[in-house]
């Protein structure tokens, strides 16, 4: 079912919306201070492009200072933005029957989009 759904996703603006964030990722790494911020939106890219069979998982670093401050920076800059987003589009998929399904993956993407760092998207085992 995951594959399916990855396929679905993919086709349907997935694709588009991973390849938005690799991009964007790969221009604030043209600075040298934007280089751990364009790591997370690439690594946000990925996990936009296929969702479905994979889970949203705290590091053991999470705890971390730097990380704590990073997510503060993520959060004002950019993480705003791409949560409410996610949040609109799931809210948009969930009034259908067959969007629910799209809807969750929306929803499973709100925490990584929202504080990044210190958080890692791998497959449900």
């Amino acid at each position: 079912m995951a594959f399916l759904g990855n396929i679905i996703w993919f086709i349907f603006g997935g694709f588009i919306s991973g390849l938005g964030y690799i991009i964007g990722g790969l221009t604030i790494c043209l600075t040298i201070i934007g280089i751990p911020f364009g790591i997370q939106a690439i690594k946000l890219g990925f996990a936009t492009m296929t969702p479905f069979g994979k889970e949203n998982v705290v590091s053991p670093d999470s705890s971390n200072l730097l990380t704590m401050i990073f997510n503060v920076i993520w959060v004002i800059l950019f993480g705003w933005e791409i949560a409410v987003s996610h949040l609109v589009h799931g809210l948009i998929l969930a009034i259908t029957i067959i969007g629910i399904p799209f809807a969750k993956q929306h929803f499973k993407l709100i925490p990584i989009a929202l504080l990044p760092f210190g958080r890692e998207f791998r497959d449900i085992e």
